[in-house]
């Protein structure tokens, strides 16, 4: 009996508007069997109504776009009884998701490793009620992930990311939060904090690959306290950069749930996607909610 596949594509994300790599990935789908319908997002929270909807229908789903489709994607398999696997063409202009997975940037490539996939386990995490597949983050390097303009993102890809990146070391401020987890305290002013469960954040912030496991249960809680004066800034990023998780004012655990309190003004992105500031923010993950067509 053939199987069918959903295709969810983001037509505006990424650096090209070529369509030709879609159509090398649907020819892909069909040798390995597939039967294929594809269905385009003209608006945002359109992958996510398209999942909810159409994705029970399915044997698969495959999101293409950037790290914001695949979080609506998920989403909205999220609000599915039976959650058909999910797979992941990478279309975007910083694909962190799909880099800590090793997935080619390429649509006909990522599609050799997803149509003869073997579902694996995803864990997924919930800030608030809202879902995201690999980070939940405030401070620096975070506005950078939302701000950038689409049409700015398209024209540079990563670099547009690396731009604003630098603008917001220029108006680097403290955040002063209470971060609960795991029987421990952090109090004080935090210049970053990110739950994430990927090696790469906004393509700016790398983590030890050896240390990011997707399916294992955990988090990565990485606080960044904010530094004295400019040259302990610039240690805190040399550190940041060496992987150095023992340095003064880097805080660094595997956690599965967190919770942060503040009075400041404190917003969040999701897989790059804002989200607004709370007085309370839980965290918590969700172990194995989500399946991953990958080859072994």
């Amino acid at each position: 009996m053939e199987k069918k596949l959903l295709m969810i594509v983001n037509p505006r994300s990424g650096k090209t508007k070529s369509r030709a790599p879609l159509f090398d990935a649907v020819s892909r789908f069909g040798r390995s069997g597939w039967l294929v319908r594809v269905a385009e997002t003209d608006r945002r929270g359109h992958a996510a109504e398209l999942a909810a909807q159409l994705g029970g229908g399915y044997d698969a789903v495959v999101c293409v776009g950037g790290d914001g489709t695949l979080n609506e994607t998920i989403t909205g398999l999220m609000t599915l009884s039976r959650r058909p696997p999910l797979g992941y063409l990478p279309f975007g202009s910083t694909n962190d998701f799909a880099a800590s997975l090793h997935i080619p940037a390429s649509p006909p490539e990522a599609a050799e490793l997803v149509a003869d996939g073997t579902p694996r386990a995803l864990d997924i995490g919930c800030h608030n009620g809202r879902y995201f597949a690999y980070v939940a983050s405030f401070g620096a390097f975070t506005r950078s992930s939302y701000s950038a303009p689409q049409s700015t993102k398209n024209a540079l890809g990563h670099f547009a990311y690396l731009l604003e990146g630098l603008k917001d070391l220029d108006s680097l401020r403290p955040y002063r939060c209470r971060v609960e987890t795991g029987g421990e305290v952090f109090d004080g002013d935090f210049i970053f904090g990110g739950v994430c469960n990927s090696t790469s954040l906004g393509g700016l912030v790398k983590l030890d690959p050896e240390r990011v496991k997707m399916d294992d249960g955990k988090f990565e809680l990485l606080l960044l306290r904010m530094p004295k004066t400019p040259l302990d800034l610039q240690n805190l990023i040399l550190a940041l950069t060496k992987m150095q998780y023992d340095y003064p004012g880097v805080i660094f655990r595997h956690v599965d749930s967190v919770t942060v309190t503040t009075d400041d003004d404190v917003p969040w992105s999701l897989d790059g996607e804002y989200a607004p500031s709370a007085p309370q923010v839980d965290i918590r993950l969700l172990s194995g909610a989500v399946e991953l067509l990958l080859s072994q």
